[in-house]
């Protein structure tokens, strides 16, 4: 547990962690897409615009296959700087925890088993409504059916997602419920003033307090499927939401919807707990009183500037990083340094073989 910084309901969040220290987890990845991403300037979460809608698939096939099938190289930034699945990735390998993914929304499907859950892509939250209330609806309705079944096998579900340019569009979702949020972004020089314009010109269109709508109109097809795996995950067993700012969105809609906060926490790296361009902590316990486990992979300490980055501000988060590490170092009591030696195997694999 020294690994872990807890925040929000600390009481909570110790009984949560000893609660699901000696289960069985299982990671459930959600790869969803919004055209808000392909706005210049607002995500560094693939190689340049074309690339982007490759990003999801490519991260799911990686955490699968150990590559991709739909793109060459596993997903990375213009310089070359690899998606977080690579975390995700070495967690889930070093615990032996089984993991499936959920097509929620991905313009691009993967090449490999997943559940489909028939959702479009959402639209450009800059120009145009991003979804129609009944889509919102069937996002959710879909949400609780898999949140249901994939909590019934587990102790454990943790929720890990890939959506580019979602913090913009959580954001948006987070402003329009009323609640005083500040986001992280993939790149250490958040562009804010880009994203606040994007969001500005969005919730210019909205003209209902319903949730539903509020989300149809600025938010994208993650927030409500996940939100409803939520609802219905958390009532029959322990949930953690894997992430940070996208997660902190899927809460606030939960919050409008219904779910049992009493099983719920938050799993996230530290990256994402110390950005000050963020409100993080603060927003999560605007929203509801649940825990925030805060986990440091110890990626300062790499020989490999790549991973270093994420140290440095390049992701932070993303596929799952933080809850999945959380839940290794949980079942296998390795710590950071540990972890950080793994990071590094699976690097250097990546990196030799390209």
């Amino acid at each position: 547990m020294e690994n872990f910084e807890l925040f929000g309901n600390i009481d909570q969040a110790q009984k949560f962690l000893e609660t699901i220290k000696p289960g069985r987890f299982l990671f459930s990845f959600v790869i969803s897409y919004t055209e808000t991403c392909e706005v210049p300037g607002i995500t560094f979460a693939g190689a340049d615009k074309d690339s982007i809608q490759f990003t999801p698939p490519a991260d799911a096939e990686y955490l699968h296959y150990g590559y991709c099938k739909t793109i060459d190289k596993i997903p990375m930034t213009p310089d070359g700087k690899p998606t977080p699945g690579l975390l995700t990735k070495t967690a889930l390998e070093s615990a032996s925890i089984p993991h499936l993914t959920i097509n929620a929304g991905s313009k691009i499907a993967p090449q490999l088993p997943f559940i489909e859950t028939g959702l479009s892509f959402g639209k450009n939250i800059s120009t145009q409504d991003a979804m129609t209330d009944s889509q919102v609806s069937h996002a959710v309705d879909y949400g609780r059916i898999v949140g249901r079944t994939m909590a019934s096998l587990t102790d454990c579900l943790v929720i890990g997602e890939s959506i580019p340019g979602g913090t913009t569009t959580a954001l948006s979702v987070l402003r329009a419920l009323g609640f005083d949020a500040k986001v992280s972004s993939s790149i250490p020089e958040n562009p804010v003033k880009l994203k606040n314009q994007i969001v500005n010109s969005a919730l210019e269109r909205i003209d209902s307090d319903h949730p539903y709508s509020i989300v149809a109109k600025v938010g994208d097809p993650m927030i409500p499927f996940v939100a409803g795996m939520l609802s219905s995950a958390s009532s029959v067993s322990n949930v953690m939401l894997a992430g940070g700012t996208q997660m902190a969105a899927v809460l606030a809609f939960a919050s409008k919807i219904g779910f049992n906060p009493e099983n719920t926490a938050i799993g996230t790296t530290s990256y994402i707990t110390n950005d000050e361009s963020a409100n993080f902590k603060s927003l999560v316990e605007q929203i509801v009183d649940i825990p925030v486990i805060s986990v440091d992979p110890g990626l300062k300490n790499s020989q490999y500037s790549g991973l270093k980055a994420f140290s440095e501000g390049f992701a932070k988060e993303g596929v799952g990083a933080g809850g999945s590490i959380i839940s290794s170092m949980l079942k296998t009591g390795y710590g950071s340094k540990e972890f950080l030696d793994m990071a590094e195997k699976e690097y250097h694999r990546l990196f030799t073989s390209l």
